[in-house]
């Protein structure tokens, strides 16, 4: 997604590498009472008529968020996914599952644009609104913006896989702390001169939508690689580090060298990475935005 300020755009390779790990992180102690809440929202909010959940997946890349979670989720569904990246739109719509948990069938269309349309009306007969690995990409009034509307509309919002800024290698080394502390600073910095949240997110996104009477639960949803997930290991600290270099020129010698010493204990399967992330999921209060029917 991209709004005011640039949003980094994601090769699909990546997104795809990364997507099983995904899958194993996304915390599923969050779909009980998000299923509890669906189950208790009137019939016929669709503004087509149609009975069944309508769910907008922000920032959907491939679809892996869609993927994951129309299989998980009972009754008929249609998925608006959105996206500022035609070629990843593409990818999602194709990728789809057919049925629902209990069979019934999942459709899905394309949004293709950000965050700057995203209002309380527009969101008027949405059932869920969903990001993954968003939020820490986001400003403070960007935020704000997806808060505001999912209070305004009474949608639930289930928010995945945000990072928290700890990671956890094993074996441990010195310049580890170096690293992820010029990483987060990196995470929160701009080319427009604003600040992203980045591992702040998780905290404000909460209090965000606490202020606005929502019953907000959060779960640990961490990355755990090596293993199978070497390859995804490999590319993640190659980027890791890139991104301290860049934060911190004066770490570029001492970098390098770091980043030979754990590819090698990676590619020996001596390496254990852990990326902590949080999910969130915001159930709030009734709806202040009455939704059009079709006569």
């Amino acid at each position: 997604m991209t709004g005011a300020v640039g949003r980094p755009r994601f090769c699909p390779q990546w997104l795809e590498l990364r997507e099983r790990a995904d899958a194993a992180a996304r915390a599923p102690e969050l779909l009980r009472p998000l299923r509890d809440r669906l189950a208790e929202a009137p019939a016929g909010e669709r503004l087509d008529g149609a009975d069944g959940l309508v769910i907008r997946d922000l920032g959907c890349g491939t679809g892996s968020m869609g993927r994951w979670l129309a299989v998980r989720l009972p009754g008929p569904q249609h998925w608006v996914l959105q996206d500022h990246d035609a070629v990843l739109l593409a990818r999602a719509s194709g990728r789809m599952p057919s049925t629902a948990a209990d069979g019934r069938p999942v459709t899905s269309t394309t949004a293709l644009g950000d965050l700057a349309g995203l209002t309380a009306a527009a969101l008027a007969g949405t059932s869920l609104v969903t990001a993954s690995a968003l939020l820490d990409l986001l400003t403070r009034d960007e935020l704000e913006t997806v808060a505001a509307a999912c209070a305004g509309a009474g949608c639930p919002a289930l928010l995945a896989l945000s990072v928290t800024g700890r990671v956890e290698l094993t074996p441990a080394d010195p310049f580890d702390a170096e690293i992820s502390a010029a990483f987060n600073a990196h995470q929160r910095r701009t080319e427009g001169g604003r600040w992203r949240l980045g591992p702040d997110a998780v905290e404000v996104a909460a209090e965000m939508f606490a202020r606005r009477g929502a019953r907000v639960l959060t779960r640990p949803s961490p990355w755990r690689l090596g293993g199978p997930e070497c390859g995804l290991a490999e590319r993640w600290l190659r980027g890791w580090v890139a991104a301290a270099r860049e934060e911190r020129p004066e770490l570029a010698a001492e970098a390098d060298r770091y980043l030979r010493r754990r590819l090698e204990a990676c590619a020996a399967g001596e390496l254990g990475v852990t990326v902590h992330h949080t999910d969130l999921l915001a159930l709030p209060g009734p709806a202040r935005i009455p939704v059009p029917r079709l006569s």
